[in-house]
């Protein structure tokens, strides 16, 4: 791979298409008028427009939209939040039922205020969507609810058909990059989801571009495997606002496709990789990608 170099600027490969159709605008109204947050706005995601505008996805994010963590990656709001909403998985499950989705994804905020990090709001959730739209599949990213046990179990015990928790960089940055998730605690957060619910792929995620070295990037892939992880996906960080911390490099395209070709051959069930790949970009693909090559690898045992 490519030495590390200070950018000064974004290369060709990172420019956006904007596509603001109708797909765009109607979702647009929709988020707002069921008062609901999509991840795709709060933290600023560069796949917006394709998701919106072409493909007609999004990724809600619940529990309101002001975090109690300041990671300084992130683009969401951070402070106090406010009491918990009881009737938003209700809107949400209204609103995946008339975008009539296929598969959706619900993150949140971190939520280190409530007892349970937000689990029991995460559950309800998955329960309403599933009274409303029983053939949506559905995949959960939530954060570490604190590394409580009791609290991934309330959540896993609603059969989530995916469950996704970003470990979001390598071990030698993760105190740098995130606020109060321990590396090693996201790990055991991954591993104690499959425990309860073996039947449930896992995934993670990683951003590059911070200042890790290749050598890192497959130790952290070796640490995801060992722990049991389906799917995995790498993006390149992207500086949200100058107070945010700086881009160190930005990955060429190939580069991904060689950390692509190494997530495989760790065993990953499922990999996306490149510049502009986020954790719920394409997920549905990524789903069924995994399926397959799950049930091929059985086939040819």
């Amino acid at each position: 791979m490519k030495d590390n170099h200070v950018p000064n600027r974004k290369p060709e490969w990172l420019k956006i298409k904007l596509n603001t159709n109708e797909n765009y605008t109607e979702l647009k109204k929709l988020m707002r008028n069921k008062e609901l947050h999509t991840v795709c706005e709060e933290a600023k995601c560069p796949n917006i427009h394709e998701c919106w505008g072409e493909r007609r996805t999004a990724t809600f994010m619940i529990l309101g939209d002001v975090c109690t963590r300041a990671c300084r990656f992130c683009a969401v709001k951070t402070g106090l939040p406010t009491e918990t909403d009881l009737e938003e998985p209700k809107r949400v499950a209204e609103s995946v039922k008339a975008m009539n989705l296929k598969h959706v994804v619900i993150t949140a905020v971190a939520r280190d205020d409530l007892n349970d990090g937000g689990a029991f709001i995460f559950a309800e959730t998955i329960r309403e969507i599933r009274k409303s739209s029983p053939l949506t599949s559905i995949e959960v990213l939530p954060s570490d609810l604190g590394g409580n046990i009791e609290s991934l179990k309330l959540l896993m015990d609603a059969k989530p058909d995916i469950l996704n928790h970003n470990i979001e960089t390598v071990r030698r940055l993760s105190d740098r990059v995130r606020s109060k998730a321990k590396y090693d605690q996201s790990l055991k957060f991954l591993y104690n989801a499959k425990q309860f619910q073996p039947s449930v792929p896992t995934k993670s995620s990683i951003m590059i571009g911070l200042g890790e070295t290749t050598e890192e990037i497959i130790e952290a892939m070796t640490d995801l495997r060992a722990h049991d992880v389906d799917i995995l996906t790498i993006g390149q960080y992207l500086q949200p606002t100058k107070k945010h911390l700086s881009v160190e490099k930005y990955y060429h395209p190939d580069e991904f496709t060689e950390l692509k070709k190494t997530a495989f051959e760790k065993g990953f069930k499922h990999c996306e990789a490149g510049p502009l790949v986020r954790s719920s970009y394409h997920a549905d693909e990524q789903v069924e990608a995994a399926a397959k090559n799950a049930e091929n690898k059985e086939n040819y045992a």
